[in-house]
């Protein structure tokens, strides 16, 4: 075991120890360990650490892969964002919240109003708290979870030019192409910068510390420069499968083929759905080089050597596969995500065992040593972070709408559907989810085995409940009627 760990260990214990006899209940000794929780919207495993597409370049990402845990087959808890950033904020399926949509407002409902987040408990234990960019859906301010907002920047700016004119209005946000103007404007830029300069500072007490980059979220936006470092021409499609879908359930094909990004007919006009890949893969590299600017910044400040890094995505995200764009699935492509835990003198490599963005909560307030909470429904990952080969007997579990969830073992996903229907594939032999196994009757075992991780509550959807917000009421108009 190497001294530098040994320190550390003994650093967090000695600061649990504090915790456990502090008068107040509050953890607040400075020598605990920092954390920096960098969340990247709609990241799939196109990174070029998990060989997601061959020609994906983050070699930042991948830097930071090598400086901790990198789990190979992690998973979000819903394959959209407003569940997905609930669910590991709170640590809590959404399931139990009843948020399985991107309305509504976790905070405007009656169960989840009061709940304590990830960051809201880190504060109550003497953490400074702070964010930029895009932590929760839509880049809303929860002041509980954190005492400090730096800039939220959005989708889209007021500089960003559309490239795809063509596109109806209600498609705009799936714009692709170069942009021109100054790259210190550009979104994630700006987030970086506020970050870095946050990390650069001394500080009297631990910090959390959460970045959001919203790229490679639509519209995919990069400076010309990057999109000029593309070989377009050899680019590759993803494998796609002729009648894929015809072995699927029909509740499958009802809530994940929606109509909201331009039909694969679209993109399959001209070289459009190449121009996209590019459009996605260039966005990626942006925000990798944003990544490598926070990791940069760190490691030259004064925190390099007492922070912990989670870096993770919110969910995963088709391009072309099964004929199909965006999230709002669950199978492998939307429900996969890359997903690192760095802990300063600890364990490096690479892990195969199924996880879930739910472990964040738990995890950290293991690795932190602070008080627990009862209530989360995630595993910590601190045995696997101490080994990453250790044994491991859970599945990660993904939720799409209620009552529909996919269990991903290391070998099978089982997804199981509120009407009964089910898929099954073996990935082992199958990681293109081409071929649905659920009717083989010599697979029932397996099936079985898998069905009895699914959540035994599935609480009603909070859209039926929820408070809505106070408003002013709009004064009336000719327009508006009567």
């Amino acid at each position: 075991m190497r001294p530098r760990f040994i320190r550390t260990v003994a650093v967090w214990l000695i600061g649990g120890l504090a915790a456990i006899f502090s008068p107040s209940g509050e953890t607040c000794g400075a020598d605990r360990p920092n954390v920096l929780l960098i969340a990247v919207d709609d990241l799939n495993d196109w990174v070029s650490c998990l060989k997601g597409h061959p020609d994906a370049r983050t070699p930042n990402i991948d830097r930071l892969a090598r400086r901790g845990v990198l789990f190979t087959n992690a998973h979000c808890q819903a394959p959209i964002c407003n569940p997905s950033r609930t669910s590991f904020m709170t640590g809590l399926r959404p399931s139990t919240t009843g948020i399985y949509m991107n309305s509504p407002w976790f905070r405007n409902t009656a169960a989840n109003k009061n709940r304590v987040t990830l960051t809201q408990h880190f504060s109550r234990q003497g953490y400074r708290t702070y964010a930029t960019g895009k932590i929760y859906h839509g880049s809303r301010v929860d002041a509980p979870s954190f005492a400090v907002n730096g800039p939220r920047p959005g989708q889209r700016l007021g500089l960003d030019e559309q490239v795809q004119t063509e596109l109806e209005s209600r498609s705009r946000l799936w714009d692709f192409g170069p942009q021109t103007y100054d790259e210190s404007k550009f979104g994630d830029f700006v987030t970086a910068t506020w970050a870095i300069q946050e990390l650069g500072t001394e500080q009297p007490k631990p910090f959390f510390l959460a970045v959001g980059f919203y790229r490679p979220h639509v519209p995919w936006y990069a400076p010309k420069r990057i999109f000029d470092q593309i070989d377009h021409l050899k680019l590759q499609l993803p494998p796609v499968k002729k009648n894929d879908v015809d072995d699927l359930p029909e509740l499958a094909r009802k809530i994940t083929f929606n109509a909201l990004p331009p039909s694969q007919d679209w993109w399959d006009q001209g070289d459009r759905w190449k121009r996209g890949i590019e459009a996605y893969l260039a966005s990626t590299r942006f925000t990798d080089e944003q990544v490598g600017r926070l990791l940069d910044a760190l490691d030259a400040g004064p925190h390099a050597r007492n922070t912990i890094i989670i870096f993770l995505s919110d969910h995963g995200f088709f391009l072309g596969e099964k004929r199909r764009w965006a999230k709002q699935s669950l199978w492998e492509r939307a429900t996969r995500v890359p997903f690192i835990v760095a802990v300063p003198g600890g364990a490096t490599g690479r892990c195969s065992r199924p996880v879930e963005l739910l472990s964040v909560y738990p995890t950290l307030i293991e690795l932190c040593g602070i008080e627990a909470r009862p209530e989360l429904e995630g595993a910590s990952l601190v045995p696997l972070l101490k080994d990453p080969a250790a044994a491991w007997d859970r599945p990660a579990i993904t939720t799409f709408g209620r009552d529909n969830h996919a269990v991903r073992s290391e070998r099978w996903r089982y997804i199981r559907y509120s009407d009964g229907s089910e898929e099954l594939y073996d990935h082992t032999r199958d990681p293109n989810e081409w071929t649905n196994l659920a009717g083989d009757p010599k697979l029932a075992r397996i099936k079985k085995e898998h069905a009895a991780w699914s959540p035994n509550v599935n609480v009603p959807d909070a859209r039926n409940s929820a408070r809505k917000p106070n408003r002013k009421p709009k004064k009336k108009t000719s327009r508006q009627g009567a």
